[in-house]
């Protein structure tokens, strides 16, 4: 996972074409890059923030921020408790058990 100016990318390496491919997560534009080496693969991904940060300044909009890691959740007092109840069975705090189990569902 390489980070750069708080936003996070995620790295594939295509063995066909010998090229690594990122893609930036979290904003709803999607960015981009590639590169053959680490080192250029780097550059290539802080070369996209920037020229992404530059674009929505040029345009005046405000670019979608980089992920917190931090989630506001409301629930039933029900699901609250039962949700407690599940992490103790798994001997986890409640916040533990709710970021694996968002994990588990969100990435698989």
């Amino acid at each position: 996972m390489l980070t750069y100016k708080g936003y996070k990318a995620s790295v594939v390496y295509d063995d066909e074409v010998e090229m690594l491919h990122g893609e930036v997560l979290g904003p709803k534009s999607v960015i981009t890059f590639q590169a053959t080496s680490i080192e250029q693969l780097k550059r290539e991904f802080a070369f996209s923030i920037d020229d992404y940060l530059a674009f929505c300044a040029e345009r005046g909009i405000e670019p979608d921020k980089p992920s917190s890691g931090k989630i506001s959740l409301r629930v039933t007092p029900q699901v609250h408790s039962a949700a407690i109840s599940a992490a103790a069975r798994e001997g986890k705090s409640l916040n533990a058990w709710i970021a694996q189990t968002v994990e588990k569902a969100a990435l698989g």
